[in-house]
């Protein structure tokens, strides 16, 4: 079963923003079409793509509902597959690793040595999540889960 395409629409050259969404959108549809997905889950994306292409809405409300399907799609793709963007897990990662390791370090080193080197914890909370979601963006692409797209926001 194949992932329907997202119809052409007219005007979005002239909203920079939202053309870069639909075009993320339109590659992303394309990367999972290349995917072995179960018939539940295109259908699911179908159900999102068909959504999209008949709605009437335009500006930030269309940039909106974009962003919305998007995210629907992405959270069933992971959950049931595991399947996910380039770098997605460093992002991840960076942010856990800067509250999860970076903030008990900071306090650490505030209280222990010195409250001049409480900033300096956030950093290496950073790079540690980098490492860790690094690796783990690898494994992904070497077991074949990742996606050739990087989603901004």
């Amino acid at each position: 079963m194949k992932i329907i395409k997202l119809k052409e629409r007219e005007g979005l050259i002239n909203e920079n923003s939202l053309n870069k969404i639909y075009i993320q959108f339109k590659e992303l549809l394309s990367e999972l079409n290349m995917k072995e997905l179960p018939d539940t889950t295109v259908i699911f994306i179908n159900e999102n793509v068909e959504e999209l292409n008949s709605t009437l809405l335009q500006g930030k409300d269309l940039q909106k509902r974009i962003k919305k399907q998007q995210t629907n799609i992405l959270k069933l793709v992971l959950k049931e597959h595991k399947i996910v963007p380039k770098n997605y897990y460093r992002k991840l990662w960076m942010l856990l690793g800067m509250s999860t390791f970076g903030i008990p370090i900071a306090l650490a080193f505030g209280l222990c040595i010195n409250m001049g080197l409480f900033g300096s914890g956030l950093p290496i909370g950073m790079g540690i999540g980098f490492t860790v979601g690094s690796r783990l963006d690898k494994k992904a692409l070497k077991e074949e889960r990742q996606l050739n797209i990087e989603l901004k926001s």
